[in-house]
């Protein structure tokens, strides 16, 4: 019977620790932007190259209008060619990335594709 006893308190232990530790969620501090985009070229690097290419050659036309640009990355969009391999582009406005942000990350974009 004890051994049941200490059983059931190490589950409950184990079990109130686990709720606990999942309870806690990692955010942001209101207005921080997410290291990664802080410097556009890492940026562009950790979030976008695998998809766009290095040289952003892929999926990337810099005759776009900035504010669509903007808008794609912030809400994402979707393929207009039906045989793109990329359909979807996720949006990164609820990962907290800003306006500015993104206007960052355009310009950097199009300076890969104008070196080229």
């Amino acid at each position: 019977m004890r051994n049941t006893a200490v059983k059931l308190t190490a589950i409950a232990i184990f079990t109130f620790s686990a709720i606990f530790t999942l309870g806690f969620k990692s955010t942001l501090p209101a207005g921080a932007a997410p290291a990664t985009f802080e410097d556009p070229a890492a940026a562009f690097k950790a979030k976008c190259a695998m998809c766009h290419t290095p040289t952003a050659s892929k999926y990337y036309d810099p005759a776009v209008a900035e504010e669509e640009q903007i808008k794609a990355i912030l809400e994402g969009t979707t393929a207009k060619d039906p045989t793109a391999v990329i359909k979807k582009m996720p949006g990164f406005a609820a990962k907290g990335v800003t306006a500015d942000d993104a206007k960052a990350l355009a310009a950097y974009m199009k300076s890969l594709k104008t070196a080229n």
